[in-house]
């Protein structure tokens, strides 16, 4: 049995992988991103460029998406060369970026209006998930449809799970976010405290990180910025947006975040100060360069 058709656009940090790791699975991919340059390696390997999200999913049976901002994705969907322009009744179509989880059913909504298929189904893993295919998916839509996508999403990530309708994967990934934000400013602050104390933080880091204490951004990340790598795994800006989201939903919710509020004030502070294209452990240079705020 042949393998569907794939669109994919958004050829980024993470993109780049999973659009990879699709084609080698065999699957026919069409590929399109706002820097065609970025897609130059796919392209050699086997991927069709297309000159539009449009001309991208003309031929298309699935197409995945994975781009910045909130707004990339209305526009990548329903700009006058989006999407929705040219992708048939039965198609199906799942954005992976971390976007707004009404966006999310607004989405979900035109598409069934089309008689095509939505999953929200943002990721977690970072660079190196993305690279090494163990993501963590998270999934909001149908479960007709999620078992149409599953295949792709298995030779993306490892963690695959569909948490409810439209709109759900993008909440939990909002979770996910309030998680790391959290946790970004403790482990600075940790590692700060370690090196005013007179230890070597790197030592430290060493002792803690099998502990309660341990988590994926102490063990990954912050070994990243005590050599001081910056380099973007997940870019400061985007997570700056995923915060804004998250703030945004609570609010409507109801809810108050005050903690995931200081974080974002720090990030603020961080993109001003020159930092929005860093990673976001570039945080941790608050810390170790004595820039907390007052």
């Amino acid at each position: 049995m042949s393998k569907e058709n794939v669109a994919f656009i958004g050829i980024g940090v993470m993109g780049k992988s999973m659009a990879g790791h699709v084609l080698d699975a065999g699957y026919p991919v069409t590929v399109y991103n706002r820097t065609p340059s970025k897609a130059d390696d796919l392209v050699s390997r086997g991927a069709k460029w297309a000159d539009s999200p449009a001309a991208a999913s003309e031929d298309a049976d699935i197409v995945i998406t994975i781009v910045g901002f909130p707004q990339d994705v209305e526009e990548t969907y329903f700009g006058e060369s989006g999407v929705f322009q040219s992708l048939g009744s039965g198609g199906l179509v799942i954005d992976m970026t971390t976007s707004s989880p009404l966006l999310a059913r607004r989405i979900a909504e035109v598409g069934a209006e089309k008689g095509i298929g939505s999953l929200d189904a943002p990721v977690s893993g970072g660079d190196l998930g993305a690279r090494e295919a163990r993501l963590a998916i998270m999934v909001g839509g149908s479960q007709t449809d999620f078992d149409r996508a599953r295949p792709l999403f298995e030779v993306m990530g490892k963690n695959i799970q569909l948490l409810g309708p439209a709109g759900s994967g993008q909440h939990t990934k909002m979770c996910n976010q309030i998680v790391i934000a959290a946790s970004m400013v403790s482990i600075g602050e940790s590692l700060a405290y370690a090196k005013a104390s007179g230890l070597d933080p790197k030592q430290v880091l060493a002792a803690i990180e099998t502990g309660a204490a341990g988590s994926w951004s102490l063990s990954n990340l912050a070994p990243r910025a005590l050599d001081g790598n910056y380099e973007p795994g997940f870019y400061v800006k985007h997570f700056i947006k995923d915060m804004g989201i998250a703030i945004d939903s609570a609010a409507e919710m109801g809810l108050e975040l005050p903690g995931l509020k200081l974080a974002k004030e720090l990030y603020d502070r961080l993109a001003a100060d020159g930092g929005a294209d860093d990673g976001t452990h570039a945080l941790f240079r608050f810390y170790f360069e004595g820039k907390q705020a007052g």
